[in-house]
């Protein structure tokens, strides 16, 4: 189906990246890393550092396959386990509203509704904090997204990006309020493209490693400004700066779990704006998904994405090839319930819609069985006898209640008399009044006051640990 994902052209794929590796290298200073890299047979030059490509085999082989989130409420999902599941996009700065057509800074409060939110809808499988509160510190954004979406939530929480060794032991410290870390947290680290890891984040990969949690190393280049305008070029850097992570990462723990991720994007040639909803940024999902599954690694790519501003054509043409294109790839996971505006804005009405979304994403995932039942011949004969339909047959019941037609709640599908008396309700507008209704009625088990007491204080400790920076 997908003729880059072939063995041949995976191959094509791996063999450059280990030759971008071993030939051009990766830019890392720190000296502790430069010591063990070069210990197990890395040289260096100038400020790059040269990987064989046998260390990189070799941590790959090592690496954690299975990985398992687990939420305060006991739900857990294991990622790799052939199902496909849907989560949320992260760090959104903007809070869309797309009725209105305007948009304001997120805050905390917006953290802690788009979580309840999320927490209720039912294609929404693992959360990430959505919004990046402007009402905290800057230094303090990550781990205050994280601080406050574990209260609003018993769904599987996975851990806000980091980029300080701080900031990592922070959110392992959090998760600790909830349950045991290397079972309810995932941490994400996003290497600098191209092909650079700066001092503090090699620290905080070295920490994520150190204490066992699941890493998700997480590039993001953009292709023609960093990173080569070629699909195959672009996902070969994309996939050297993973490995660079992995390597460091099972250099330090051995057998440390890894998620696969990538979110390749491509450079709108005409503006130099960072291009999230053109079907390009389907295919390269779906080339990561190829790759990461070469390495046996569950992967976790774009899905809803758009450049779009509301709730629109656009925005609804974009999502639906981005997540249908890697999801029938074979992707693990996707990322982008409630995404805008190139993830820079997010709105509550999207994330309703996308769960919908989901669940037609789902269903073209199921598919159809071909079987004598399904095939229902024998039905034929007694449908045209002329005195019965497929209406009134137990057949007909039987796979309405399987799923076989996905019955949604938010599209239009009444007549143009109905929908002309209703008002011309608009899909932005049933998504809006959901979204209201579920925050009024949807309630999440609080937390322990000594609970909130403990995140409010490791929140403290983390700004002062972070000023003396």
């Amino acid at each position: 189906m997908f003729p880059f994902n072939t063995p041949s052209s995976l191959e094509a794929l791996h063999t450059a990246t280990l030759r971008i590796m071993s030939e051009t290298g990766v830019v890392i200073n720190h000296a502790g890393a430069r010591e063990m890299l070069t210990a197990n047979g890395a040289r260096v030059e100038k400020n790059r550092v040269l990987m064989p490509p046998e260390l990189v085999e070799k941590c790959i082989a090592d690496a954690g396959r299975r990985v398992t989130i687990r939420g305060r409420g006991g739900m857990t999902k294991t990622l790799g386990d052939g199902n496909l599941y849907f989560h949320n996009l992260g760090g959104a700065r903007d809070v869309l509203d797309p009725v209105t057509g305007t948009k304001r800074l997120a805050n905390v409060q917006d953290v802690r509704d788009a979580t309840r939110l999320l927490d209720a809808l039912e294609n929404c499988h693992t959360i990430t904090p959505f919004f990046t509160p402007c009402d905290v510190p800057g230094d303090l954004m990550s781990l205050a997204m994280h601080r406050h979406a574990l209260p609003n939530t018993v769904k599987p929480l996975q851990g806000p990006g980091v980029q300080y060794p701080a900031e990592t032991r922070a959110a392992v410290r959090m998760a600790e309020v909830i349950g045991e870390p290397s079972e309810t947290l995932t941490l994400a680290v996003s290497p600098v493209s191209p092909l650079t890891l700066p001092d503090h984040e090699v620290d905080a990969i070295f920490e994520i490693a150190r204490l066992g949690i699941a890493f998700g190393p997480l590039p993001c280049p953009t292709a023609g400004a960093t990173a080569p305008m070629s699909i195959a070029g672009a996902l070969a850097q994309q996939n050297a700066e993973v490995l660079m992570c992995v390597v460091l990462a099972e250099l330090v723990n051995p057998g440390l779990p890894i998620i696969y991720c990538g979110r390749l994007a491509m450079m709108e040639a005409r503006t130099g704006v960072s291009v999230w909803g053109g079907v390009e940024l389907a295919l390269a999902s779906a080339g990561t998904v190829g790759l990461g599954h070469r390495y046996g690694f569950p992967v976790n790519v774009y899905g809803f994405s758009t450049n779009a501003h509301s709730l629109d054509l656009q925005n609804g043409f974009e999502r639906g090839l981005n997540a249908a294109i890697p999801a029938l790839a074979g992707a693990d996971e996707l990322s982008g319930i409630g995404e805008m505006e190139a993830g820079i804005s997010g709105s509550f009405a999207q994330m309703v819609a996308d769960n919908e979304f989901a669940g037609s994403i789902l269903r073209l995932k199921k598919g159809f069985e071909v079987n004598e039942d399904s095939l229902a011949v024998e039905l034929f004969s007694v449908v045209m006898d002329g005195t019965h339909n497929f209406l009134g047959q137990k057949h007909t019941m039987k796979y309405l209640r399987a799923g076989e037609v996905l019955l949604t709640k938010l599209s239009e599908r009444g007549t143009w008399d109905t929908w002309e008396k209703e008002g011309r309700p608009d899909l932005a507008r049933r998504a809006q009044a959901e979204a209201e209704r579920i925050l009024r009625e949807h309630v999440v088990e609080p937390l322990e006051e000594k609970q909130e007491k403990e995140l409010d204080k490791i929140l403290l400790e983390a700004e002062k640990e972070m000023a003396e920076k």
